[in-house]
């Protein structure tokens, strides 16, 4: 069972189309019982009195355009004790990483990634916070999942 957590800063956007793709991709493959896949945040701003806020509507909207859906996923924050739980981290962008370093205590065993690594493109999958672009957004992550799953399964 390989256990992965895909990251970002608040857990309603990126980091949820991120773990709901993967999960499609690992069904109509069917294989999706070899794998646990979840999601986090590196911040609390999303996460009022211990609960977290549902996938931001856009991004959920974006999700079902493809026959994703993510009803009851709610934010949650990354905390040090995932380490042992899961055998990635795939973050988001370059801040993600740094935060997941510092949440986490360090990587000793290399368990940390960038999602658009795993592509030929790099760099950092586009925040649609701030470009309000989710379709640029589930490119991204939709090629980043691609990527990954190649390198899982053909390992």
């Amino acid at each position: 069972m390989t256990r992965i957590m895909f990251v970002c800063h608040g857990n309603i956007c990126r980091s949820p189309m991120a773990e709901f793709v993967l999960k499609k991709m690992l069904s109509e493959r069917g294989i999706a019982d070899r794998f646990t896949v979840a999601s986090g945040a590196t911040s609390t701003e999303e996460i009022r009195n211990g609960v977290g806020n549902p996938v931001y509507p856009p991004a959920k909207a974006e999700l079902a355009k493809h026959g994703i859906f993510c009803e009851g996923k709610r934010a949650v924050q990354l905390c040090r004790a995932d380490y042992e739980k899961y055998d990635l981290f795939i973050g988001m962008d370059a801040a993600n990483i740094r935060n997941m370093h510092h949440i986490l205590g360090g990587d000793p065993q290399g368990k940390i990634r960038k999602l658009m690594d795993y592509t030929s493109k790099g760099g950092d999958v586009a925040d649609p916070w701030y470009t309000r672009r989710f379709d640029v957004t589930y490119a991204d992550v939709k090629a980043g999942c691609e990527g990954l799953l190649s390198k899982l399964t053909y390992k």
